[in-house]
């Protein structure tokens, strides 16, 4: 079973859809049930772009929670986000699946922030230069 992480209501009724739900159905397969209403926010989060990674956490945490687990008991579900950044907010969709009785969560994503990495990281994993070949 595919599960959106849901909107707000207040930010859906603004922007006229939810890009996770259409991203679930344009993924399911003909089978496979997209159950929208599955989570829902029980409040209204801060927007996570200015935060950092603690703050994301803290401001997401026990704001979804499944409507009905009914449909959860034992399945496998995939959670679908448009883009994550930190991980907070599917993690936190997952932990509420999961306590539900989903029985494991995969999450999916159209895109993935890089994380930053230091300078030294990247020094120390830089691909060596190529060999120069001899011509003929």
């Amino acid at each position: 079973m595919i599960v959106p992480v849901p909107l707000h209501a207040a930010r859906l009724a603004r922007r006229g859809f939810n890009q996770a739900a259409i991203l679930a159905r344009a993924i399911a397969r003909p089978q496979e049930r997209v159950l929208v209403d599955a989570l829902r926010r029980e409040g209204q989060a801060t927007t996570q772009t200015t935060l950092g990674r603690h703050a994301r956490a803290d401001n997401v945490r026990d704001i979804f929670a499944v409507r009905s687990a009914r449909h959860l008991g034992g399945r496998s579900v995939l959670l679908v986000d448009d883009v994550v950044t930190t991980g907070a907010t599917v993690r936190s969709c997952s932990s509420v699946l999961l306590a539900a009785g989903a029985r494991r969560v995969e999450v999916w994503s159209l895109a993935r922030t890089p994380r930053r990495i230091s300078a030294t990281h990247a020094a120390h994993h830089r691909s060596p230069p190529p060999t120069p070949r001899a011509r003929p």
